[in-house]
């Protein structure tokens, strides 16, 4: 099978280069052609437009970085929608509003296209090694039929309803994740002011309950100031708006989310949204007037 794959940023480009190590061919199309020729020197072939990926593609995957560029992408003018072919899938990885998901999957419907949501989870660093949680909402058919292609990228995709769902459970994941973050990075800075090593109070409490993979992977970067970014802050809150938008159109109360929404707001005012999420912690530093520096 062909499979077409239309966005090649940092989350993108090593999804599609593990395609190809699985031994898929892949046409790519991305708007920066740095991305595109690296894809290309690893065995892919270029893409004129999301028309012409779409025409060439019996599956076709987006990584895009919202709902707008989802829509404009699939349903836009030379896009995928106009390659498509009846029976062709398209599978949209992206992060954006459950609501987009569904009108997109309408919209090919018309067309007699199938469609999945599958957004992941694990930033940058699980995206290269090809173990990304992957979150999917769509038909169970497709979903069997398509796991292999999915495996590829990550090491678990759970079909978790309908068309929409996908990006419902990656909305409360981000929920998890933010919270924990703020969590952590409140820790580590009353740790700090009181005059403990933070990294020795990691290492006590990582064994206990407090225990957990946002611990882990981001409280060594909080205290090693190593902020470059495995999932920059501007889209985490790209994110927490989708969050915000869905909880109000549905009347769940987010309050934990809307402060750390805040929280990050702040730090998009200071410049600092494209480093790594785990810089929130730089936040705290700043109330507590703890001398906030970047690693060496």
């Amino acid at each position: 099978m062909k499979i077409g794959f239309i966005g090649l940023g940092i989350m993108g480009k090593p999804m599609s280069l593990n395609l190809l190590k699985a031994g898929h061919e892949v046409v790519v199309y991305n708007r920066s052609q740095k991305s595109v020729q690296e894809c290309v020197q690893a065995g892919a072939e270029a893409g004129a437009s999301p028309k012409d990926v779409a025409e060439r593609c019996s599956l076709i995957i987006t990584m895009l970085p919202n709902s707008p560029q989802v829509k404009e992408v699939v349903l836009g003018p030379n896009g995928v929608l106009e390659g498509a072919q009846p029976g062709a899938m398209v599978i949209d990885m992206s992060s954006i509003a459950p609501g987009a998901s569904q009108e997109v999957a309408q919209k090919l419907a018309e067309k007699k296209v199938r469609f999945m949501d599958a957004p992941v989870s694990g930033g940058e660093p699980k995206a290269i090694d090809g173990t990304l949680s992957i979150m999917v909402g769509g038909k169970s058919e497709d979903f069997e039929e398509f796991l292999p292609i999915l495996k590829a990228m990550g090491s678990s995709a759970v079909l978790c309803g309908g068309v929409g769902a996908g990006n419902v459970t990656k909305l409360a994941n981000q929920i998890i994740v933010a919270v924990n973050i703020a969590a952590v990075s409140e820790a580590l800075t009353m740790a700090t002011k009181a005059g403990a090593n933070p990294e020795t109070v990691y290492k006590a409490i990582r064994g206990g309950l407090a225990g957990s993979t946002v611990l882990d992977a981001k409280g060594p970067m909080m205290f090693e100031r190593r902020f470059d970014p495995g999932f920059r802050i501007n889209l985490h809150i790209k994110d927490l708006n989708n969050v915000m938008e869905t909880g109000h159109d549905i009347g769940s109360p987010l309050p934990l989310t809307a402060t750390v929404m805040e929280m990050m707001q702040t730090l998009k005012s200071y410049e600092l949204d494209h480093q790594d999420h785990s810089a929130l912690v730089q936040y705290y530093e700043k109330l507590a007037g703890i001398e906030v520096r970047n690693a060496d």
